[in-house]
């Protein structure tokens, strides 16, 4: 089990990460973050309103179902999202540069680290 810093330097570990976000959905406020390039206090506020707006349409078409992550690829940047299973309102918020990322290994380490983040 790792703390909300342990978690954000775990995600750093990965090929070509810039910044990593824990932030509550609710009111888009980072509960803990680190990286360098990105100022993830907009990215994360800003990100809040699309979680917000899938989840009011999934609502709205009536689909059983739950976010696993979030993708939004620009043009030099991968941007993963990713809701907390066990933490209802929480989301994991990851910034990977294009050029030097996996994006396979990059999903899959922030599912390892949402699994492991205790509060």
């Amino acid at each position: 089990m790792a703390n909300v810093k342990q978690s954000m330097e775990e995600l750093m570990t990965t090929d070509g990460a810039m910044g990593a976000a824990l932030v509550d959905s609710g009111s888009g406020m980072v509960l803990g973050h680190i990286g360098s390039g990105v100022d993830l206090e907009v990215a994360a506020a800003g990100n809040t309103e699309v979680v917000r707006a899938k989840m009011k349409t999934m609502r709205a078409l009536g689909l059983d179902d739950a976010i696993e992550d979030i993708l939004i690829t620009l043009g030099k940047q991968y941007h993963i999202i990713r809701p907390m299973v066990r933490q209802e309102g929480l989301f994991i918020y990851l910034v990977l540069d294009k050029s030097r990322s996996n994006l396979a290994l990059a999903r899959r380490k922030t599912a390892e680290v949402e699994q492991s983040l205790t509060l």
